[in-house]
């Protein structure tokens, strides 16, 4: 069966899963792995004799809070912890998201005190730790707010922790590779039906950026079913899901038998979909192997390669085009980087189609031929052997990835014309799978904990 990336997270801390159902769900196949993790991401773990994508454990503990006192002058509440350790805590922020039934909406975790009834600069009364390890704010208005020691723990605003905390959220690290890939592999059915399967393969698909799922049935409707284990499909203009085959008068090169550059889907929309499921129905007689490139990894070599290349892709804009007729009649057009990258200047999107990039090239004409070398010097790097892994998917396959990462090409192929080349395609947004991953991740926390 499956050997696994660990799945399973705890609170405060991600810890790793020793339950023998999610040590089954995701195992590297298909060539010796070298993953590289960018720096400060979870360590490598052995599991059972293979080298395995995991995290660190680390124990959760109880807070205890010593003492708790305000800082007037500074406007913050200090609390020393059990430990020795200090947080602070600014007056306003305290007041902002007060927990009782008044000011917050349990039910809903959502906020009922009004922005214009917050008193941005208020002062506090009393502060104090209760007996029951909670700390007790009396404002001026005579309004109490209680504050649980943990809930406060992993709100600090110390770096780690608010580190800690986006990596617990969005799973913010990623495992950076090469040719030398194993791609985690799954069961279909297992995904389908146990929790812990699914977790490991969601947590794998945002770490890696791909799981392969094994075991589906060769027929119409596997990317729907997989879909609903985690919410809903994303319907764009080629419909919920879409047959990759060959097409008369084809409104799409995927649709042809040709070779397809690497590539990501969809550009020419302003919000790409972020994850794609590809299922094979019908495979060709000659050819037609998958290709895929980690993009966040080529990129990085780019930047370090050619600084000047990387700048300009992550500057310019770049005009993305599509029209036709499916689901039913389209004409897109969007502006995008090549290379997306956040605040702190991490790449976090790849936004690449060559058939769709527009002849709309809206630069001024001294920018076209560089724009043009820092492409192709983008482009060279993914093509380059080494980064580039190749497979062959069979009947009853599902490869799963993110599309806002991987960069994926096919080899063309020639099928029996009895027998056409068939995949079944469906996209879903980051935000539904990184919902579904939150929610097991509750759900096998609190199994766990079950005596």
């Amino acid at each position: 069966m499956l050997r696994n990336i660990l799945a399973r997270f705890s609170r405060p801390a991600l810890q790793r899963c020793t339950s023998s159902t999610a040590c089954q769900v995701v195992r590297s196949c298909r060539s010796e792995k070298v993953l590289r993790p960018p720096p400060a991401c979870p360590t490598f773990l052995q599991l059972r004799g293979q080298q395995t994508l995991g995290s660190a454990s680390l124990p959760v503990a109880s807070h205890f809070m010593r003492h708790a006192r305000a800082l007037d002058e500074e406007r913050l509440v200090e609390v020393e912890w059990e430990d020795g350790g200090q947080s602070l805590y600014p007056f306003t922020w305290l007041r902002d998201n007060c927990q009782c039934s008044l000011c917050t909406l349990k039910s809903a975790q959502a906020r009922k005190l009004l922005m214009s009834d917050l008193d941005i600069h208020t002062g506090i009364d009393v502060v104090e730790v209760t007996n029951d390890n909670k700390v007790s704010i009396v404002w001026p208005d005579q309004h109490t707010s209680m504050f649980e020691a943990e809930w406060l723990k992993k709100r600090s605003f110390s770096q780690e922790a608010r580190q800690t905390m986006q990596e617990e959220l969005f799973l913010n690290e990623r495992y950076h590779w090469d040719s030398k890939l194993h791609i985690p592999t799954a069961n279909y059915q297992d995904v389908l039906n146990d929790d812990k399967a699914a977790l490991a393969w969601l947590v794998a698909l945002k770490r890696v950026g791909m799981v392969y799922l094994k075991g589906a049935p060769a027929e119409l409707g596997q990317v729907a079913r997989l879909a609903e284990r985690i919410g809903y499909l994303r319907l764009t203009f080629y419909g919920h899901t879409w047959q990759v085959q060959d097409k008369y008068m084809a409104n799409n090169v995927a649709y042809t038998p040709g070779r397809l550059s690497l590539h990501t889907d969809y550009p020419a929309l302003h919000f790409s979909p972020g994850v794609q499921f590809l299922h094979c129905i019908n495979q060709a007689e000659i050819g037609g192997e998958s290709e895929v490139v980690d993009g966040f990894h080529t990129a990085e070599l780019l930047q370090r390669e050619d600084p000047e290349a990387f700048r300009l892709l992550t500057s310019l804009l770049v005009d993305f085009t599509d029209m036709g007729t499916d689901y039913c009649d389209f004409l897109l057009q969007s502006k995008k980087s090549i290379i997306d990258v956040n605040a702190q200047g991490r790449v976090v999107r790849i936004n690449y189609n060559n058939a769709t990039r527009d002849s709309v090239l809206d630069l001024p004409v001294h920018q076209v031929q560089p724009f043009y070398r820092a492409l192709k010097a983008y482009v060279d790097i993914m093509n380059r052997p080494e980064n580039v892994v190749t497979y062959k998917m069979e009947p009853g396959d599902i490869v799963t990835f993110d599309n806002w990462r991987l960069l994926h090409g096919r080899r063309s192929y020639v099928s029996r014309p009895d027998r056409l080349r068939h995949l079944e395609g469906a996209y879903l947004d980051w935000d539904e799978v990184m919902s579904r991953l939150r929610i097991l991740r509750n759900s096998v926390d609190e199994a766990d904990a079950t005596p």
